[in-house]
Parts: C-alpha cells; sequence; structure tokens
C-alpha cells in the first residue's frame, strides 16, 4: 500500500513543480503561526470559519509538514492530498464571496495563486515527486534489496 504512495514517474522536471508547490505551502504555514492576527487565526475568523484559533493551527501545521515533504519528494502524492482540501476550501470561503460581489473576472484575478496552488498539488498526486525525488530513491532502493 505504502509502495503505491511512493510511486512516482521519471521525470526530471517534476522538482519545479515540487518545489513550487511545497515552498509556497511551507512558508505560508509558516506565517500563519508568526504572523497569527492577519494570515492565521485571525484571517480565519474574519472570513467567519468556526474554531479560529483552532483550524488557524491545524491549516498552519499542515501545511508546514506537507509542503515540507513535498519539497523533499517524500511521500509526494500522501502530502498532495491535505493541500488539494485546504486548496479547495480556500477557494470556497474566500473567493465565492468576490464572485458574488465582485465578479467573475475579479475573482480569478484574486484566486491566480489559489489555482496554481490546487493544480500544482493535483499534479503532484498524479505524478508522484519525479526523478529527484525520495519517493523514488526509496522505491528504487526497496527493489534493489
Amino acid at each position: 500500500m505504502l509502495n503505491k504512495f511512493l510511486t512516482t514517474d521519471h521525470s526530471k522536471t517534476t522538482i519545479l513543480i515540487r518545489l513550487m508547490v511545497g515552498a509556497v505551502f511551507l512558508s505560508e504555514g509558516i506565517q500563519k503561526f508568526i504572523f497569527s492576527d492577519t494570515l492565521g487565526a485571525g484571517r480565519f475568523a474574519k472570513i467567519g470559519l468556526p474554531l479560529p484559533e483552532f483550524l488557524g493551527s491545524f491549516v498552519g501545521s499542515f501545511e508546514i509538514v506537507c509542503g515540507a515533504l513535498v519539497v523533499l519528494g517524500l511521500l509526494t502524492r500522501l502530502a498532495s492530498v491535505p493541500l488539494i482540501g485546504i486548496m479547495l476550501v480556500a477557494i470556497a470561503t474566500t473567493k465565492a464571496e468576490v464572485l458574488a460581489e465582485k465578479g467573475f473576472w475579479e475573482m480569478l484575478h484574486g484566486s491566480r495563486t489559489d489555482w496554481a496552488m490546487l493544480l500544482g498539488s493535483i499534479f503532484l498526486l498524479i505524478k508522484g515527486g519525479g526523478s529527484w525525488s525520495l519517493d523514488k530513491k526509496i522505491v528504487k532502493n526497496g527493489r534493489q534489496s
């Protein structure tokens, strides 16, 4: 079962998507703790999410852990699943209001990073960590043993 999550393609360019997605989530997760009033619990309270203190720490922790795993290419497929969920919730909770109040084009403009992170995470779920990942190294070493 674990081998299913570690299996990846042979692409060397996947590292570009991994580094982009992983670095953004890792830095955003850290910022949810450093700037909790504006980017963590405070932001969650402002947009009306329940239990903002808990959710700020919960989401921030997942972004840090999963972002670091993605950067390393370790359990890349598994780590991308919560990141997809985070982005779907982010788009639904922050961009639906923009769509309703300011229209389609303003919503698209304001959500460009959200869509990039969502699609990048979906790409990693489908393809895995790529040739230069710890996933690839683990699978390769497991076959040689």
